[in-house]
């Protein structure tokens, strides 16, 4: 059974915070203002498993405000969204969509490192994850969106992410 999951994200830039987009740290005056490290990317993509399985969003797993979880790395995040999906039963991840908008810094060469990054945090194989990304044209000046569109196969495979 194929299952295709969507999830978004967006946060407020902020000087004086890292910007952490896909767990890859870009080089930018400003950054997330989050809870957490405020990484859009694998914030719209632990909410794109989810909604895989029907099984709502990370609010509900890291509710916003909570003191241990401030600062808290999105890979973790990640990782307990991947553990709670295992324990409903066989799936494997096929690919990741992504697309983060943001006017400045320019991510161009940080695609590699980024795709890589999210591809070794969910252990897919290569060309397995696709990150483009966009500029708001103005729209949303001084913030960082992220949109991801997951597809897994569910009941076959190991449960986790398999290759």
């Amino acid at each position: 059974m194929l299952r295709i999951g969507y999830g978004e994200d967006a946060h407020a830039l902020a000087a004086g915070v890292p910007l952490i987009i896909g767990g890859v740290r870009v080089d930018s005056p400003v950054g997330s203002s989050a809870h957490s490290d405020g990484d859009v990317l694998l914030h719209a993509l632990a909410d794109a498993l989810l909604s895989a399985f029907a099984l709502g969003d990370i609010g509900v797993l890291f509710p916003p405000g909570q003191p241990e979880t401030a600062g808290l790395d999105s890979r973790v995040i990640v990782q307990e969204v991947l553990g709670l999906l295992s324990r409903h039963g066989p799936f494997r991840l096929v690919n990741v969509a992504a697309v983060v908008t943001l006017d400045a810094p320019k991510l161009g060469a940080y695609r590699e490192r980024l795709q890589d990054s999210v591809r070794e945090l969910l252990e897919l194989g290569s060309g397995s994850v696709g990150v483009t990304f966009k500029t708001s044209e103005g729209l949303a000046p001084g913030h960082v969106q992220a949109r991801v569109t997951v597809l897994l196969e569910a009941g076959i495979g190991r449960a986790g992410t398999g290759r």
